[in-house]
């Protein structure tokens, strides 16, 4: 009998651990909604003018833009990849539509060509990652480079200006009273992700893939299929942002969406995504994307310097990755004790 009870207590230990690691994640959620509430009461202390519905309405325009690529590169995480070359796509999309308008294209040529331009892009690092089989942190990088080298070569120091003023609405355009066409688009968006993540098998899939890839492959899940098909929704994602950030500004620079890449991760993770991937919800990072809003919104409202915002972004994200592994270092031996 003794050497069953040995054998056991580790995995009893494990299982208070892993059960104990299930009960933060669910409840990760109910955090960000705390801290959101905090924050919010806390800019309507700082500013008499952060609750104007109009100040309100311009608030989402920190958070919508990358909220749609947050959400796309949600699922990349949690199947164990990462794309770094979301901002670089934006910003390609976004000369493209400059150039086609230039040459006298309307609004209907310039969204397709926004969302086609991220469409090729995605399957560019899709077709990379999944069917040679490259890293996908190593040919984001790369391809981040050229998407957006590609932007300087045919802007230079210029800019593309005079859209179509019909092509404000997507931007600028409201729906109903103060609720933007953005704030419309990151509303279904976010649906159209979670329903995908948490109520198809296809959702179930990106889970076991990045559990484990090799199981998830003699399991009958086309691995490779999948990867591809979440490159192509990043890529999507991005140039579906390009329209309404090009809308928005009214202009199109190469330099436009600099370090945007950084933000949208750091969205997915506050948001509860497991930067190893295999597990994570989209509640959290619509959740996520409000904080980094309202916050960046904060800093406005009290001309706080946007370097400071940046700093704060760098922070973030090594916290929200540093804290888990510092806890499950620590229950061990909090156990012991």
């Amino acid at each position: 009998m003794m050497p069953v009870e040995k054998s056991s207590e580790p995995r009893f230990v494990r299982d208070r651990l892993q059960g104990r690691s299930e009960r933060i994640v669910k409840s990760w959620e109910s955090l960000l909604l705390l801290v959101a509430v905090v924050i919010f009461l806390v800019n309507v202390w700082s500013s008499p003018y952060f609750l104007d519905p109009w100040n309100l309405s311009d608030a989402t325009f920190n958070f919508t833009e990358k909220g749609l690529i947050a959400f796309a590169l949600a699922l990349v995480i949690i199947s164990g990849e990462i794309d770094l070359s979301v901002a670089s796509i934006l910003a390609l999309a976004s000369t493209l539509m400059g150039l086609a308008m230039t040459h006298g294209a309307g609004v209907p040529e310039l969204v397709l060509i926004g969302l086609g331009t991220g469409l090729v892009c995605g399957a560019i690092n899709g077709l990379l990652v999944s069917r040679l089989g490259l890293p996908s942190i190593v040919v984001t990088i790369g391809t981040m480079s050229l998407f957006r080298g590609i932007s300087y070569i045919i802007l230079g120091d210029k800019a593309f200006t005079g859209y179509p003023a019909d092509f404000a609405w997507f931007g600028q355009g409201y729906v109903f009273w103060v609720f933007s066409v953005e704030l419309v688009l990151f509303v279904l968006v976010a649906v159209f992700f979670a329903v995908l993540l948490h109520m198809t098998s296809f959702g179930r899939m990106i889970y076991a893939i990045g559990n484990n890839p090799v199981a998830a492959q003699f399991s009958g899940v086309r691995v490779e299929r999948v990867k591809f098909i979440l490159f192509l929704l990043s890529g999507l994602m991005s140039g579906l942002a390009a329209v309404c950030l090009t809308s928005r500004l009214g202009s199109t620079r190469p330099s436009i969406a600099t370090g945007w890449e950084l933000e949208a991760v750091t969205m997915a993770v506050l948001g509860g995504i497991n930067i190893l991937g295999g597990s994570g919800r989209i509640g959290g990072v619509v959740l996520a994307a409000l904080i980094m809003g309202m916050v960046t919104f904060g800093f406005g409202l009290l001309n706080v310097p946007g370097i400071v915002m940046s700093i704060f972004v760098g922070l973030l994200l090594i916290l929200v990755i540093a804290i888990p592994k510092v806890l499950n270092r620590l229950a061990p031996a909090k156990k012991r004790g």
